[in-house]
């Protein structure tokens, strides 16, 4: 997958889950602030992106992850 096709996908999954809108998950943004979500959420994250991207990742992966550009680098570089 492409960088922007992870970031649909992610950003698809990320707005069902947490009942959100896309349009607040901006580059810069704070993904943990945004999205309302706490360390046992990461857990629910981490099966959600290996549900919907196949793209295996463990919580400890998130610690240097704030921003939703961070996430989405944290992705592309995990599915190569």
């Amino acid at each position: 997958m492409t960088r922007e096709e992870i970031i649909i996908k992610a950003n698809n999954a990320l707005a069902d889950e947490f009942e959100k809108e896309i349009e607040t998950f901006s580059p810069d943004a704070n993904l943990q602030e945004t999205l309302e979500i706490d360390s046992l959420d990461l857990v629910d994250l981490v099966v959600l992106i290996e549900k919907e991207l196949g793209i295996k990742t463990a919580k400890d992966d998130f610690a240097n992850v704030k921003t939703f550009d961070d996430f989405y680098d944290l992705l592309y570089s995990k599915q190569r």
